[in-house]
Order: structure tokens, then C-alpha cells, then sequence
């Protein structure tokens, strides 16, 4: 049996995290299957999951980190005194600060969805805590060992206590209409349960967990939905979960392995013990101010979950807060030093974006669609689970405007930053996401052909029909999502929008970073360029003149739309100029233009 630890140091951070991936991947089933609120979309098991595997990796890396520190420094001493290094030693492991700041991190990076984003605020504020015990502790002792009386006086179950209470405090302070009968309630109730508790870490997290597992019992008769539903709250069960593994890291065993099987039961009937879920036609739906609107998913409800991580002060988180809660609901900030998690729900998710953009730098951006089945389902909620969509279009975009355009237009969207494309993991799961039959698969960029093939493959693996159409510039992929059509055969749809996309030269203005041999000659860095096709065919000093001399060689073989999709550092008169130049000199050409956000080129062109 692995050696339980007794007192809370790194070792015991890296067994929580651990055992809590361990417990979380045996309830994701479970998890989804009762996921009703904010909305009924079945991922809250399987988002929970992926935030704890981000953190129990960071962990694991700074565990690594050291041990590879200790092998240099024990083979460097080995051959000054003749020794044969043995190895990492105790004074080699991480401090507690180390690990439990990993912990917040990599949650924090790695949270998915409105629970996922909590559970990572939760875990943020319990390393506020323990990380300045931790380095107290380090200053006391003179080592990092933890296994001195000054560390021991500062990691025991008061800073347990402390921690449960500052992580159930600042998880309220992230969400902006906090509701109870939700994940927020059980964290409560657990750092109320240990607040009341005398001993040791492993007395404090049994405590928390039962203080928690009577929270959640409870939550069916503090909203609504979940009474219909006959489930308790999907995101208090997850925390469940974790505290568990808690009180397992310190006690050597789960809290409820004593118990008969199933006592903690996820379908309730009423407010009493296990039994079948009541059927209904419909679920009730709660928004973040708890107020219920009967109905099936989908309605009177946003139509997008907007995610994204941002670089950004304060201050300005401050005002993206208010500007979010304007624009949707289940609006959670977490995050701090610079760098925060967003999360909400809206109908207009390019201004979800573009509030981030106009805050600080938001990237790895996730905008869901509710409508299109994106893994919804209401099985827990007395329906039959939901049915996959026919088709869905997966795209990935270079832009933040791009993706909330894309998206809008129904498709599911991979960010692509400069210099950072998508592995083909992601588009993988993000052909999962869309939770469709069909896919049809727009790389957008002819670097990422082979990885969307490589995707293509894995998803026809797990049952999806998936059509890869080469689109090699996101201005392709408009034309293609343009003539997209659902309803008809998916070979005659697939037809349409290669022939779209084939129809549609692209180019785009760029600056050189560096001097270079190119088609047009020699560019020296800052030179403008403008590239046809992928080929440099212009090399000027000025981005609009630029961008005008490649309009018109695109033009010389004709067109019918003009496509304009403008980065944030393009001139603010470029489009209107374009526009203009257009209009006066070539009849019958219409011309649309697009904010593409932090894209990479400063302006791309597509002509159709």
C-alpha cells in the first residue's frame, strides 16, 4: 500500500491530484448524465475532468523539474567525492508553494466550461493559502524537505481550514450572480463542515467531504431544475469527487468506502434516498439570476459558450466583467496576476471576443454552439439523450473576429495564433464538440493539411463521417460556409463548398520580419508584402498601396465579391479606401469586409 501522507506537502498535493483525476474519470459518466444547469449540455463530468488532468500535470512537471535539478547536482557532487549519486533525496521534492501554485496554474490554463472554471477558482484560492504557509515554512526550516517543526506548525489542519474557506470564498467572488443549489453551495458547506472541525488534515477533509455530501443531497430543493430533473447539481457531485480524494490522500481510504454502495446517489425522487428519475417532457431551465423559464434546452437561453484565457490587468478585468454581464449570463472571471480564465454564455460571440480583446490578449479561444447539438443531451432530465446533429462544419480560424463570425454562421472553431498551430488533438476534439454525424473539416491554411487529414482519420474512427475540404486561407473557408446547406446529400454539400472554396483566390498583406529572396525580389525587414495565392507578388512601403496593387492584379482576371478581412494593426481608412476603389473601377463587384482581430496578416483578401 502507497504510503499515505501526514502532512500536507507537495507529496500530498501530487496524491490529491492524482486520486482526483482517478475518481473524476470513474464518475464522468455519471457527471454528464445528470448535467441540467446552467445548460443541459452533458459535458460537466468530462470538463471537470480535463481541468484536474491539466493541474495534476503541472504538477507532475515541477515534480520533474526537480528531479531532474537533484540527478544534475547528486552526479555533480558524485564526481568531486568519489560518490555514487543515489538519486532525488527529500531535499530534492518541490516545496509545498511549488506544488500547490502548479496546481492552481495548471487548472487555471486547463479549465473547461462553467464548473471546470470554478473548480479551478477553488483550487486557486486554496493555494493562496497554503502556497504563503508554504514559504514560511521554507524560511523556518531552512530546507524543503517538509519535514521540519516549522513547516509542520503552518501545514496541519488549521491551514487546511483556512484553505477550504478562502477557496469557497473567492470561488463566489468569480461568479457574478452566484446561485445556490450549485457547485458554489457544496464548496460552502465543506469549508463550513471544516471550519467546525479540530485535527489533523485527514479530520478536516473527511469533515469537508460530509459537510459537502450533505450540500449536494440538498441541492434538488434549491433549484428547480434540478427537482424536475430528479439530479443533484452536476458540479457539486464533480467537487464531491475531489474532496474525496482529499480526505483518501490523508486518510488512506475513501470516505465512503465504509458505507453500503450507492448512498450517494445522483437521482433523487423529491428531496428522499434513490430511487428512478420522475419523466418529463421538458426540462426548466434557471439563468445565473436563478430565475426558471420551462422549456427544452435551446430556449429563451444564449446560443454560445464563449471561453478564452486572458493576459490583462485589473483594472481591466474589472470593466470586462461588467461589459460580459451585459452581453449573457454565467459569466465566471477566475484567475489573477495577470492572467485570467473567462467564461459566458451569449448570443453575440464576436462581442465576447472583442470585449476580450479591447481588455488585454485573449487566446486559446473556445466558442461552442449550443444549437448544434455540441454533446447536449437531457437524458438525466427525464428526456432520451440527445440525438447528434446531421452535419456540422469544423473551421479553424486565425482571428478572433473570424471566430465569432465563423461561428455565428453555425461552425464549430479552433483558434489558430501566429506561430501556434492546432495539433491535430484539437481538431479532433473539436469535431467531437460539434456532436454530429457529418463533419465537414476547413483547415484554413495549407500548413495544416496533413494534421486535419491525421484528424479527419482518428474522427471516421470513432464513427463520423468526415469530408476534408483543403481550404488554404480563411477567406476560402467564408466562401465555403457560404454556400453551406445542411439539408441537402452530404456528398452534393461537400461538392458545393470545395467548389466555393476552389472558386476563391486569396492574398493577404503582411510586414517582413526579416530580408528575404521572394517571387517579387528581395524584402528587407518592415517592407510590406502582399502574397497571391501564397506567393509574395508585391513588395511595397505603404499598406494601403499595397494592398490596393494587389486588389487590382487579383481583379485583372475578374471577380464578382470581394472578401476583406482586416487585422488589428491595418489602418483604420484601409477598408473604406478598398471599398472605394472597387466601386469606382469595377462594376458589378460587391465588397464585404470583416474585423479579423489579432490575426497574424494585417489584411487578407479573397476574391470570388
Amino acid at each position: 500500500m502507497p504510503q499515505v501522507p501526514q502532512t500536507l506537502d507537495a507529496l500530498a498535493v501530487r496524491t490529491w491530484c492524482g486520486l482526483a483525476l482517478e475518481a473524476l474519470g470513474r464518475a464522468r459518466e455519471e457527471i454528464d448524465a445528470i448535467n441540467v444547469y446552467p445548460v443541459a449540455d452533458g459535458d460537466t463530468g468530462t470538463n471537470l475532468y480535463l481541468t484536474v488532468e491539466s493541474a495534476a500535470a503541472a504538477v507532475e512537471a515541477v515534480f520533474a523539474g526537480h528531479e531532474t535539478v537533484t540527478g544534475v547536482v547528486g552526479l555533480t557532487g558524485a564526481a568531486a567525492s568519489g560518490a555514487v549519486s543515489t538519486g532525488v533525496t527529500g531535499a530534492g521534492l518541490p516545496t509545498l508553494a511549488d506544488a500547490v501554485r502548479a496546481m492552481a496554474h495548471g487548472a487555471l490554463i486547463g479549465a473547461r466550461g462553467n464548473s471546470g472554471t470554478i473548480l479551478a477558482q477553488l483550487l486557486r484560492g486554496m493555494a493562496q493559502v497554503l502556497a504563503a504557509d508554504g514559504e514560511v515554512d521554507g524560511a523556518a526550516g531552512g530546507g524543503t524537505d517538509g519535514a521540519t517543526d516549522g513547516e509542520t506548525a503552518h501545514t496541519d489542519g488549521q491551514a487546511l481550514r483556512l484553505a477550504l474557506r478562502q477557496a469557497a470564498d473567492s470561488a463566489r467572488e468569480a461568479v457574478a450572480h452566484p446561485v445556490e443549489g450549485t457547485v458554489l453551495t457544496v464548496a460552502t458547506a465543506a469549508a463550513e463542515a471544516a471550519t467546525g472541525t479540530e485535527g489533523d488534515c485527514g479530520t478536516v477533509a473527511c469533515a469537508a467531504y460530509e459537510g459537502a455530501r450533505a450540500a449536494l443531497m440538498a441541492t434538488p430543493g434549491q433549484l428547480a431544475v434540478l427537482e424536475r430533473a430528479g439530479v443533484v447539481d452536476a458540479g457539486g457531485r464533480g467537487l464531491l469527487a475531489v474532496l474525496a480524494a482529499l480526505a483518501e490522500t490523508f486518510t488512506g481510504e475513501s470516505p465512503g468506502a465504509g458505507r453500503v454502495a450507492g448512498e450517494v446517489h445522483t437521482r433523487v425522487n423529491g428531496m428522499d434516498g434513490v430511487s428512478g428519475v420522475d419523466r418529463v417532457d421538458g426540462v426548466d431551465r434557471v439563468d445565473v439570476n436563478g430565475v426558471c423559464v420551462d422549456g427544452p434546452p435551446g430556449e429563451d437561453s444564449p446560443a454560445f459558450e464563449v471561453t478564452y484565457l486572458l493576459e490583462a490587468e485589473d483594472a481591466d478585468v474589472a470593466r470586462l466583467r461588467a461589459r460580459l454581464d451585459r452581453l449573457g449570463n454565467s459569466l465566471v472571471v477566475v484567475g489573477g496576476d495577470g492572467l485570467w480564465n473567462v467564461h459566458v454564455h451569449a448570443d453575440d460571440a464576436g462581442a465576447a471576443v472583442e470585449a476580450g480583446v479591447e481588455a488585454g490578449r485573449p487566446y486559446r479561444i473556445r466558442i461552442t454552439h449550443f444549437g448544434l447539438g455540441d454533446a447536449h443531451t437531457a437524458a438525466a432530465a427525464g428526456r432520451p439523450p440527445r440525438e447528434r446533429a446531421q452535419r456540422a462544419v469544423v473551421a479553424v480560424v486565425p482571428g478572433e473576429g473570424l471566430a465569432g463570425l465563423y461561428a455565428e454562421a453555425g461552425a464549430t472553431t479552433v483558434l489558430a495564433r501566429p506561430g501556434e498551430p492546432p495539433a491535430s488533438g484539437e481538431l479532433v476534439e473539436a469535431v467531437r464538440r460539434a456532436h454530429a454525424r457529418e463533419v465537414v473539416l476547413l483547415p484554413n491554411d495549407a500548413d495544416l493539411r496533413h494534421t486535419a487529414a491525421a484528424a479527419a482519420e482518428q474522427a471516421r474512427t470513432e464513427g463520423v463521417r468526415v469530408a476534408l475540404i483543403p481550404t488554404r486561407s480563411a477567406v476560402q473557408g467564408i466562401a465555403a460556409l457560404a454556400v453551406h446547406e445542411p439539408e441537402r446529400r452530404f456528398d452534393e454539400d461537400v461538392v458545393a463548398m470545395t467548389s466555393a472554396a476552389g472558386a476563391t483566390r486569396y492574398a493577404e498583406v503582411a510586414v517582413a520580419e526579416r530580408q528575404s529572396w521572394t517571387m517579387a525580389g528581395i524584402c528587407q525587414a518592415g517592407d510590406v508584402l502582399g502574397l497571391i495565392d501564397g506567393d509574395v507578388a508585391v513588395i511595397g512601403s505603404d499598406i494601403t498601396a499595397t494592398a490596393e496593387t494587389v486588389l487590382d492584379r487579383m481583379l485583372a482576371a475578374g471577380g464578382e465579391m470581394v472578401t476583406l478581412v482586416l487585422g488589428d494593426e491595418a489602418p483604420g481608412s484601409i477598408a473604406a479606401h478598398l471599398e472605394a476603389r472597387v466601386r469606382e473601377s469595377y462594376l458589378a463587384v460587391d465588397t464585404v469586409a470583416y474585423r479579423g482581430g489579432r490575426q497574424g496578416a494585417l489584411l487578407l483578401i479573397g476574391v470570388e
